[in-house]
């Protein structure tokens, strides 16, 4: 006898086009607008990383086209200083909020937590559509800053004060540009903290009849502790943004010290601490390398013991690691200010829990290794870029246990160690994650399938290409090559290191030229891609219940009723290699 199911009005979609497609509350719309929003996104800054890696190695070549583009930052054709530390710093903002924050956790957890955790929709659907939409309005007006007179700002993505703090005297885009770059960042927050509530009560008060915390897939328990450290991190941010408008607008002084000296002008400030912004940025800044890995870490659990037809080992170890990173996340950010001159004893508290942190990763690590030993695996391109996933965050873990230690910290801090290190871990394993989802959930939001080939091609180029962009940068980091340069060519000291760079620079272009395949197959996929059966994976989560793409709401009125956890694959004497979370009954071989 099977449990009775819930019954709940169907709710008819909208008919009207802004309702349907602009201005919906269904969560699949609005996580396909955010998915699109970070795909438009991740192009953007991937073509400023290339004009970076462009001047890196040609800094004296003169491109016609520079000079109509930004006429002040590269008369002639010639890209000035200034403009290229503006292209880092929109480089670095772009990639960090509106990609490897938007894309997993907006995107893919607005569309598939409700799907994966029984219900209708989210929590607050008008404020889930105002979140969007305000992380819209955010992402125009950081590009805005491109078109304002002295164009954007040059203070990194960190926006240190007092460079970001004092105005227009400290020189190009630190006047307009440098103050939409701070609206914008607290549009992204607001947008960030409406979501992280809609997600926080989803995941309490909507689960279905039987979804029981720990029957819970691991990507439902990396949304709701990425989430959590939204909710935390983005608010302070969000103070620390409106303080640093204030120094530059009203004539406080949070962050600007008493006798500080610009362009051989005395400042009218006093009392505040350049330090004090470091301390808020990096407590809202540590945790946000989390909300963007944390995501990745769900879905590459779920691919890997799908693709592996085994349960994923140890889940609850893998719950409580969830937990033990969001957690200590909070308690590390003092690692980024090891060359701040803090005491050494708070140093070595910092590094100690740097390392301790390093635990529950380590237990996600053997953990997924210990799904794949022994399995039949089925090597998918969804499967490919989890594999993918692992590899990078092992290797770029590995990076920072050096960085952990201020003794070694303090030389390789402001080197090209630091941008290998955070790369790999932070930036390229977490669009490996990203890709893995696209390529695993594509089915099941266009109701087509992705072509296999090139998506097999797509990894194979991607793969070599960030090994072969990032790696080196460790070893030019260790040689002293300092970060943040824009041209190698002035220093004689590093002079020999130029082969390295101009090396990763043409496995640059070659990456982002293997990026092609990847928008190629998308949109022709969502189009001419061969028909998606209900369950192409044989998975086992709620959401391969339902028609591709699903309905409006979700479950067509008749709300699943759960009996089992979400990796049930291999199970003794089933008829199937897999039991669904909502099958009632293990149907057993006589």
């Amino acid at each position: 006898m099977s449990s009775p199911v819930t019954h709940h009005a169907v709710h008819a979609a909208p008919k009207g086009f802004l309702r349907r497609y602009i201005f919906s509350t269904d969560h699949k719309v609005i996580g396909k607008q955010y998915y699109l929003l970070a795909l438009f996104s991740v192009f953007v800054g991937m073509l400023l990383s290339v004009l970076m890696r462009y001047h890196m190695i040609y800094p004296d070549a003169k491109v016609s086209w520079f000079e109509k583009l930004w006429p002040t930052g590269a008369a002639g054709g010639i890209m000035t200083p200034e403009l290229y530390l503006s292209l880092m710093t929109m480089h670095g903002t772009i990639m960090v909020f509106f990609v490897l924050t938007t894309a997993p956790q907006s995107g893919f957890g607005n569309y598939f937590l409700p799907l994966q955790i029984g219900a209708e929709d989210m929590a607050f659907p008008v404020i889930n559509m105002l979140s969007f939409w305000t992380t819209f309005a955010a992402l125009v007006v950081l590009l805005a800053a491109f078109f304002v007179p002295g164009g954007a700002p040059l203070s990194g993505w960190t926006a240190y004060p007092p460079l970001s703090a004092v105005g227009e005297i400290a020189g190009p885009g630190q006047g307009t540009g440098q103050t939409l770059w701070i609206l914008s960042i607290a549009l992204f927050c607001a947008a960030s903290l409406m979501g992280a509530i809609n997600f926080i009560a989803t995941t309490i008060d909507l689960r279905a009849k039987g979804m029981t915390l720990m029957r819970m897939p691991l990507t439902c328990w990396a949304w709701f502790v990425t989430a959590i450290l939204s909710l935390l991190g983005f608010a302070v941010l969000l103070a620390a943004g409106i303080l640093l408008l204030l120094d530059r607008t009203a004539g406080t002084s949070f962050f600007l010290p008493a006798g500080l000296v610009v362009n051989d002008q005395i400042l009218n400030h006093k009392g505040g601490s350049p330090l004090l912004w470091q301390h808020l940025f990096w407590f809202f800044g540590h945790p946000e390398v989390y909300i963007a890995i944390l995501p990745g870490m769900g879905l590459t659990s779920t691919v890997l013991s799908v693709f592996a037809r085994k349960p994923i080992f140890g889940y609850r170890a893998m719950v409580y690691a969830i937990l033990a990173i969001g957690f200590l996340g909070f308690l590390v950010w003092g690692h980024h200010m090891f060359v701040s001159g803090m005491n050494p004893y708070t140093g070595i508290a910092f590094s100690v829990l740097t390392m301790a942190i390093g635990v529950p990763s380590a237990i996600k690590t053997f953990n997924w290794i210990g799904t794949l030993w022994g399995a039949r695996i089925r090597f998918t391109t969804p499967m490919l870029f989890a594999l993918g996933f692992v590899s990078l965050f092992v290797t770029g873990g590995i990076s920072g246990i050096f960085l952990g230690q201020p003794a070694l910290d303090l030389y390789l801090h402001d080197t090209y160690f630091v941008v290998g290190h955070f790369h790999m871990i932070m930036g390229v394993a977490a669009i490996f994650g990203i890709f893995a989802g696209t390529y695993y959930w594509f089915p099941k939001m266009y109701g087509r399938m992705m072509n296999e080939t090139l998506g097999k091609i797509h990894f194979y180029l991607t793969f070599i290409g960030v090994y072969a962009i990032f790696t080196p940068m460790h070893f030019v980091g260790v040689a002293g090559n300092p970060r943040r340069y824009p041209n190698f060519k002035e220093f004689e000291f590093l002079g020999e290191l130029l082969p390295v760079h101009t090396f990763m620079t043409h496995a640059a272009f070659f990456t982002a030229a293997a990026q092609l395949i990847f928008l190629f197959n998308f949109f022709w996929s969502m189009k001419k891609g061969a028909k998606a059966p209900v369950n192409p994976w044989e998975a086992t989560t709620l959401e391969w219940t339902v028609p591709s793409p699903p309905p409006h709401d979700n479950f067509g009125g008749r709300l699943p009723e759960v009996y089992r956890g979400a990796y049930e694959y291999s199970v003794p004497g089933a008829e199937k290699d897999y039991l669904m979370q909502n099958e009632p009954a293990v149907a057993v071989k006589e």
